[in-house]
């Protein structure tokens, strides 16, 4: 049996595009053959929105997991339309804070013998506020990639985010790693962006600064429509950048064999 990979998507800062990347980043890598779950963490559901999912008032939801112990991963997940990719969808009427405040609860439902025979990458969706849920996303992940619009405001997020992280390392979860900080919304023209990109590339090493996602309206558009941009426009540059990204990062998720 292979090691399933999980994937934090995260940033303090709110607005820097992780439900974009979340959505685009599960659909390429599901392109490529492998079988991928999104687990949406973050109440505003926006995956559910990006992949043309609906959800209605009595549909199972991954919040179940928080709010009913006896609650089990493997029946709260849907497919999508799209091959190799299934979704944990939130529960928009999910109030922070509330629910059992069990920071491992996560990593309990993905350790479930039938996630692990049905997935070969996760990847989580978490919420920008700082309680509970994000918490559980960091002490289940094995990885954490960071998007951040390469602005002050954007950099001052990814400060915030690192303080936890290393929270999370020194405690729970000593074998998280950093996959990498995705720039977003990037314009290289923009002299701004390349300073703070700068930034990041020179306080956390270059080689965790990860290929941009550009700046494009067909993005944009095709979370409006319910598709990931690799459906919707896959001649854009939107989805030249995501095919980039998923070849950058494939390498890392090379599945370990366990005994």
């Amino acid at each position: 049996m292979t090691a399933l990979q999980v994937i934090a998507i995260s940033n303090r800062k709110g607005g820097t595009g992780k439900s974009t990347v979340s959505v685009n980043l599960s659909a390429e890598l599901a392109r490529l053959g492998r079988r991928v779950l999104l687990i949406d963490l973050d109440s505003q559901g926006h995956c559910a929105v990006g992949l043309g999912v609906k959800v209605h008032r009595d549909d199972t939801v991954v919040h179940s997991l928080f709010t009913d112990p006896h609650a089990k991963l493997s029946m709260l997940v849907r497919p999508t339309a799209f091959p190799n990719l299934s979704l944990a969808p939130a529960d928009q009427r999910f109030e922070h804070g509330s629910g059992e405040r069990d920071e491992l609860r996560l990593a309990r439902a993905l350790a479930e013998e039938d996630i692990a025979q049905r997935f070969d990458v996760v990847i989580v969706d978490t919420p920008p506020s700082l309680d509970y849920l994000l918490l559980n996303a960091l002490t289940a992940a094995n990885w954490l990639m960071i998007p951040f619009v390469p602005h002050h405001l954007g950099f001052e997020g990814v400060l915030q985010l690192m303080r936890v992280l290393f929270k999370v390392i020194s405690g729970p979860n000593p074998q998280l790693k950093i996959l990498g900080f995705l720039p977003t919304i990037a314009a290289d023209h923009i002299r701004q962006h390349r300073t703070i990109s700068a930034e990041v590339s020179r306080q956390f090493g270059a080689n965790r600064l990860l290929p941009g996602i550009r700046n494009d309206i067909r993005l944009a558009e095709a979370f409006a429509a319910g598709q990931p941009i690799c459906q919707y426009a896959p001649k854009s540059r939107g989805a030249e950048d995501f095919v980039k990204l998923a070849a950058h990062i494939v390498p890392a998720l090379a599945p370990q064999r366990m005994e």
